[in-house]
């Protein structure tokens, strides 16, 4: 069977001078061609010209270990996902995978992207040279599921894209600019300014979201352009508009692989190639018009017109065309289906795989002719990135406030946080000094609530975020620092306001000390709590990055801290009293008490009869000396579970 596909077409030829905008080329990091567009304002963002890529992909095998508890001891297997797959995408071209769930489409498609790691053997390359930092600044990837920001517009969410992808050479307005183009194209300007949404947020359709997705690929105009399921869960007509919009990408000189599950007979007829897969082996390779020729001529044909994609869908099943389903039993089903799908990977072997690899082999893939001098500052420019680090620190830190500033400041949080400091100024109202144990009470809760609320809420944060750190850290966008020291510090004005007005509110009505200095100094270590209490919810999250398994330790921590803090057990057994040396509930329960009280201050401990503070219990078992130490053990544990919280950060890059 002719395979005439796999030989670039005439037009995309690679050879072929290629004329590219000065600054979308620089934003690719490559040397400017003389013939080099100076003007794309008028120019379609859709047909822009690009740097063409050639992906040849040949005996592509991925193995995985699987675990399994046995009697004694654990078995280890190994399982292959994808078993010697070889093809090749020329610029202009739309590569489908197709086959049946768990068949080893999205495992192939990162692969071919560059996103895979392990077991993973054959060989890959991009105009004949291996994946490297200047194939994977020409690279976008369009995930199965849209990972957004919620509470962002979509001129917000395309904005930050475009602000952290594109390249430092152009301008803010003309990153804005290129942003307007890319929203008329893709006919999202009925929703421009409409927030995305999320489960809990109403927003954009899945169509729009999607549209969304590909257009933050599209701000960088790659050359190899990688989607997952691009329409999953969105009805027919939708489906067409977006694979329209694709195919009108390569149409612009782009190579183009996605993977899809059951497309309707038009989407299937706008695909260039086709690979089929079954079970991690393939069983046809070639072009989408030539697929049922080709499984006609080796026995299966049907009898009544069907959609292509069906036929191979079932056929990748195992199942073969006209069979009669239902009149066997199901063991007798089971074996049909292996010896058709055994048939299957025989027919591809000798027809298909033979072929494709020597054309393969004798198929050059031609570069362009660039300098010496071009090709080292190619090598140069590949590794660094497209904007400063301060630049990106300083998008990331205004796109969080934009993205959080509802969840910090909406009304519920609002209202629970002004209630409960309410509630407790009633309780504690102007509390008179003798009597000291609800005073000490009161700086206590001080410490537990303000020690624990913000704990349970930094552990959502980077669970919640994973995907879209991992999303964005794999296309190059930033710097694993700039995004964590822009969401440690974009978090200071929104949870320091609350426990500000909580404290407000709390401290005059409870009757605590009324002197100003010492409101300050009372309000400073409520939030210096409030920030090592954060710290060690986000060193939690970042650490399990499992929402359930990391509020279940914060919640058996939180406990001990509070046990141990200093209030419920002031003699603590000697064996465990390192405990209370662990919680920083401790230390500010004891600064909260050295601000208020000196040792020589007195009460009234009964009538007519007046004590020291510093002899009161409570107070003696904590002491009221040495309190910079407190600080400086505070300031320890602040800046070590942060860092613990960026070193798990990094670990999870590598997972």
């Amino acid at each position: 069977m002719p395979l005439d596909s796999i030989a670039p077409k005439s037009e995309y030829d690679t050879t072929a001078p290629v004329e590219v905008p000065l600054k979308m080329f620089e934003s690719h990091d490559m040397p400017v061609p003389a013939n080099t567009m100076q003007q794309i304002s008028s120019q379609s963002v859709l047909q822009l010209s690009v740097y063409p890529i050639t992906l040849k992909f040949e005996e592509v095998v991925y193995k995985v270990n699987l675990h399994k508890k046995g009697f004694c001891h654990d078995i280890t297997q190994e399982k292959t996902i994808l078993n010697g797959i070889t093809g090749m995408v020329s610029p202009g071209e739309i590569l489908a995978m197709l086959g049946p769930s768990g068949s080893g489409k999205t495992t192939l498609l990162t692969a071919l992207g560059g996103r895979l790691s392990g077991n993973l053997s054959g060989k890959v390359t991009y105009n004949g040279q291996p994946f490297s930092g200047i194939v994977k600044r020409r690279t976008g990837f369009v995930s199965q599921d849209d990972i957004l920001y919620p509470h962002l517009t979509v001129t917000e969410t395309l904005v930050f894209t475009a602000l952290l992808r594109l390249p430092r050479t152009l301008t803010r307005s003309e990153k804005e600019e290129h942003v307007e183009r890319v929203i008329s194209e893709l006919g999202l300007t009925r929703c421009r300014n409409s927030m995305i949404g999320g489960p809990l947020v109403r927003g954009i359709s899945g169509g729009e979201k999607k549209r969304v997705s590909i257009g933050q690929e599209m701000l960088i105009n790659p050359s190899f352009l990688l989607l997952d399921e691009p329409t999953s869960g969105l009805d027919s007509t939708t489906a067409q508009r977006i694979l329209t919009i694709i195919k009108r990408l390569a149409m612009g000189g782009r190579t183009v692989v996605t993977t899809i599950h059951q497309p309707s007979s038009r989407l299937y007829h706008m695909f260039d190639k086709v690979v089929l897969l079954s079970e991690g082996c393939p069983i046809y390779y070639g072009p989408a018009s030539a697929a049922m020729e080709y499984f006609s001529s080796i026995g299966f044909s049907t009898s009544i017109t069907v959609n292509p994609a069906d036929l191979l869908l079932d056929l990748a099943n195992g199942i073969a065309p006209d069979s009669k389903d239902g009149t066997d039993l199901c063991q007798s089903l089971e074996q049909e289906q292996k010896m058709v799908r055994e048939a299957l990977i025989l027919a591809y072997e000798k027809n298909i795989s033979a072929r494709l690899k020597v054309e393969l082999c004798n198929l050059e893939v031609n570069n362009y002719n660039y300098s010496k001098d071009a090709s080292a500052k190619v090598k140069v420019r590949s590794e660094q990135w497209c904007t400063s680090w301060w630049y990106q620190f300083k998008v990331l830190f205004q796109r969080g406030l934009r993205e959080r500033r509802f969840e910090s400041f909406n009304r519920l949080r609002i209202f629970q946080v002004i209630s409960v400091a309410t509630l407790g100024g009633l309780l504690w109202w102007q509390t008179p000094i003798s009597h000291l144990a609800d005073r000490i009470a009161l700086l206590f809760f001080f410490t537990v609530f303000w020690g624990f609320y913000p704990l349970y809420n930094a552990v959502f944060t980077f669970p919640q975020e994973r995907r879209m750190l991992l999303k964005e850290r794999a296309s190059g966008m930033y710097h694993l620092s700039s995004y964590f020291l822009a969401r440690t510090l974009g978090d200071l004005p929104l949870e320091l306001g609350l426990p500000t007005a909580f404290v407000f509110i709390i401290y005059w009505m409870g009757g605590l000390k009324p002197d100003p200095a010492t409101f300050v100094l009372s309000l400073l270590v409520v939030l210096y709590n409030v920030l090592v209490s954060q710290s060690l919810g986000l060193a939690l999250g970042a650490i399990l990055m499992d929402i359930k398994q990391a509020t279940t330790l914060a919640s058996v921590t939180t406990l001990v801290f509070l046990i141990a803090g200093g209030y419920y057990v002031q003699q603590i057994p000697p064996f465990i009293v390192w405990l209370k040396y662990l919680s920083y509930s401790y230390y500010c329960y004891k600064l909260l008490l050295g601000v208020q009280f000196d040792d020589d201050d007195h009460y009234e401990c009964s009538k007519g009869v007046f004590c020291r503070v510093g002899d009161f219990p409570p107070v003696k078992s904590m002491g009221l000396k040495n309190l910079w130490m407190d600080v400086a053990i505070m300031a320890l544990m602040l800046v070590g579970y942060r860092l613990v919280a960026y070193l798990a950060l990094h670990r999870v890059q590598l997972r």
